[in-house]
């Protein structure tokens, strides 16, 4: 038997093949991808004929070489941005580390502005049938809403050259440099205040899906949240001392 183990078909060239059978001086088992699916549909009559889905489903077994787990489905138009099962779908995969996989690009959807908040999103993006499309053509579309942006700052700076060449002061120290510090500092304590309350907000869902399920202990729970592989903001596993925590602090 080979001493490397691949875990995916051969076919295609873009497959997850565990490594940790290297056995190089020095060599690290290199970590398989985990995978969380995302597939819309624009309207209810598609939904309920698995008319679109199907197609995407096999797109997404075929390129990762088995069905993901889980996946979500959406059934809305794609012009919308208010997706509660894309929300889902990327809270999970940022919890617990996984890759967001998509079909197609249209099926994340055609909007530029979209497309680029999803390309800044902390977790990774890829498509089926473009594996590369989340560094190579997300930026190219994104490029487009930049360079409007570009031609406005370029606007912007001639104005202001105008005003410099008119005599008019702009920018400088007006005895406040000490305030602006402090102001930017605080700024920056209320930006990480409000990304641990959003995972928080996040984390916190699943311990009310896991009481559903009848976990009823702080344990339990903690137990259910590291089988689900969703890690505390440290990176750690859950104890129930850390589920007390965060499911009494409001």
């Amino acid at each position: 038997m080979s001493d490397r183990a691949h875990l995916a078909p051969a076919r295609g060239p873009y497959r997850a093949v565990d490594r940790a059978s290297d056995h190089s001086v020095g060599a690290k088992p290199r970590p398989m991808t985990q995978y969380i699916a995302y597939y819309r549909v624009s309207t209810s009559a598609q939904g309920r004929s698995g008319l679109g889905l199907e197609a995407q489903r096999q797109a997404v077994h075929s390129f990762i070489g088995s069905p993901p787990a889980p996946e979500f489905t959406e059934i809305e138009s794609g012009k919308r941005a208010d997706r509660p099962e894309l929300r889902k779908a990327l809270d999970l995969a940022e919890l617990t580390n996984s890759t967001l996989i998509v079909a197609k690009l249209d099926r994340l959807s055609r909007d530029v502005e979209f497309l680029s908040r999803m390309q800044k999103a902390a977790t990774k993006i890829i498509f089926a049938d473009m594996p590369f499309a989340d560094s190579f053509m997300i930026g190219i579309m994104a490029q487009v809403a930049q360079w409007e942006r570009e031609q406005i700052s370029a606007r912007t700076k001639a104005a202001l050259r105008a005003a410099k060449a008119r005599g008019q002061t702009l920018g400088g120290d007006r005895g406040n440099l000490t305030q602006i510090s402090a102001a930017g500092r605080l700024i920056s304590a209320e930006r990480r205040t409000d990304a641990a309350h959003e995972r928080a907000v996040k984390v916190r869902r699943y311990i009310e899906d896991a009481r559903n399920e009848s976990h009823r202990t702080y344990r339990a729970i903690a137990g259910y949240l590291n089988r689900k592989g969703i890690r505390t903001s440290r990176g750690g596993t859950w104890t129930a001392t850390a589920v007390h925590r965060l499911a009494c602090h409001s």
